[in-house]
């Protein structure tokens, strides 16, 4: 269903891919948009159990496209260093595929809300329980359940990372 990667010697382990989208701080998302123009936007996630979650407005150009369509792909870059001299990027990244699922029930979307402030404020959390109370009327959180993952590197960062 879900094409392979091409350059299979780039592919980087399920295990590593995970690290990679756990830890990385942005992503983008890519929606089904306005007259079926891709739409991609830059969003804060979480990553856990296999899920991605983020949280947005009640309504706007995301959750449109989400109800039109629910499947989406994501995507994080965790390197991405130009080496000019020898024309190439290293990079790192990882890209999902997906079905996206706006969350009505609350304690999903509390838990949700809690697990993307603790990636962000880690030890604050009396401090993120009272934001998730103050925006909470405002909030909409949105899960994606992974189908399809791959993470891929320059093929210079995996020797480099071979011979460590």
């Amino acid at each position: 269903m879900f094409r392979e990667m091409r350059l299979k010697n780039q592919c980087l382990s399920e295990a590593e891919t995970d690290e990679m989208l756990r830890t990385c701080t942005s992503g983008i998302l890519a929606v089904s948009g306005d007259n079926d123009y891709p739409y991609a936007v830059p969003l804060s996630y979480a990553y856990k159990d296999g899920k991605i979650y983020f949280h947005c407005a009640k309504s706007g150009h995301k959750l449109d496209g989400i109800r039109k369509n629910d499947k989406v792909s994501f995507c994080v870059i965790a390197a991405d260093e130009v080496k000019a001299e020898a024309f190439t990027t290293y990079y790192r990244s990882a890209i999902v595929f997906g079905r996206a699922r706006i969350l009505t029930n609350d304690s999903e979307k509390r838990a949700v809300l809690a697990c993307i402030a603790e990636k962000y404020s880690a030890g604050f959390a009396s401090q993120g329980d009272s934001m998730i109370e103050k925006e909470w009327g405002n909030v909409c959180a949105v899960e994606i359940r992974v189908e399809h993952k791959s993470g891929k590197a320059a093929s210079e960062l995996l020797e480099q990372s071979s011979k460590e």
